[in-house]
């Protein structure tokens, strides 16, 4: 069963499930502030933490961890992401809706990967005052527009109410990747806390080129030229070799077995990649 963009916010096991993705860390009583507003609203709703670890300002990365961990909950969900260096700036606040679930953020790309993996329907702007807390501060969204707009999509709210369609909402460039001229162009997205270099390519894209487990790549990332075999597991390559592999994402993966891609290349999130059959001119 797909989803309207009016269909009530409840997730499809009756509780309504609201994540929160953000780069506040947990030293500070941010994260608890937001889950504060929500519970006062929804006092029902399971809030889950798909992570506050994103590096700092790094909207890619947020994007990132947004789209790989949104699928995988029940129908329904609300997803509020705050990786927000724009906050208290002319920045729309947004409510995304996807085939599946609702995403509530700011609009500067964090929420359109996820949305748009899961088939988006409709982007609407906050206008609505009364659906946010009384004094809107001008450096904490999160807790003064995203959590109460969250709570109230959770409780039943249809999204058409939080404010107007909009059309011009920002999509990153990380967001697709080009296959142009028998080549794959796409980036770095995040480096994963083992130094793996997680791209923005998908597997889909690399069969178009005939390119499956045991085919031997050219790969140009971070100013390097390198020829790599696409493993089937990391335990195929030797102990320090640089390898490629679909993760669990479905995605390439630039890796080292028992090391840190990221060392290995001097790579970073940003970097491009450009991937081609080797042998391929």
């Amino acid at each position: 069963m797909t989803r309207s963009p009016s269909v009530r916010g409840r997730s499809s096991v009756g509780k309504p499930i609201i994540t929160l993705t953000t780069d506040f860390g947990h030293r500070d009583p941010y994260v608890a502030s937001m889950k504060g507003v929500i519970l006062s609203l929804c006092p029902e709703a399971v809030l889950v933490d798909i992570t506050h670890e994103v590096p700092k300002f790094d909207v890619r990365a947020g994007a990132l961890i947004m789209a790989q961990a949104a699928i995988w909950f029940p129908e329904g969900t609300v997803h509020v992401g705050v990786v927000d260096p724009g906050v208290g700036t002319a920045r729309r606040a947004i409510v995304a809706v996807s085939e599946h679930y609702f995403f509530v953020g700011p609009d500067n790309g964090l929420l359109m990967l996820a949305a748009m993996r899961d088939g988006l329907k409709a982007v609407y702007a906050i206008e609505n005052r009364e659906l946010v807390l009384g004094r809107v501060s001008r450096t904490f969204h999160g807790r003064d527009i995203f959590a109460p707009v969250a709570a109230r999509l959770a409780s039943g709210l249809r999204p058409e109410e939080v404010g107007p369609v909009v059309e011009d909402y920002v999509v990153p460039s990380f967001a697709e990747p080009e296959l142009v001229g028998g080549e794959l162009r796409g980036e770095v997205m995040y480096v994963d806390g083992f130094g793996n270099l997680i791209t923005n390519i998908p597997e889909g894209l690399l069969a178009e080129l005939g390119i499956s487990d045991g085919s031997e790549l050219s790969v140009e990332v971070g100013g390097r030229s390198l020829r790599l075999k696409l493993r089937s597991a990391y335990g195929e390559a030797r102990p320090g070799e640089l390898m490629a592999i679909i993760d669990s994402w479905g995605v390439l993966e630039l890796a080292v077995n028992l090391g840190s891609a990221a060392e290995a290349l001097g790579a970073k999130p940003g970097d491009k990649v450009v991937v081609r059959p080797a042998g391929r001119a």
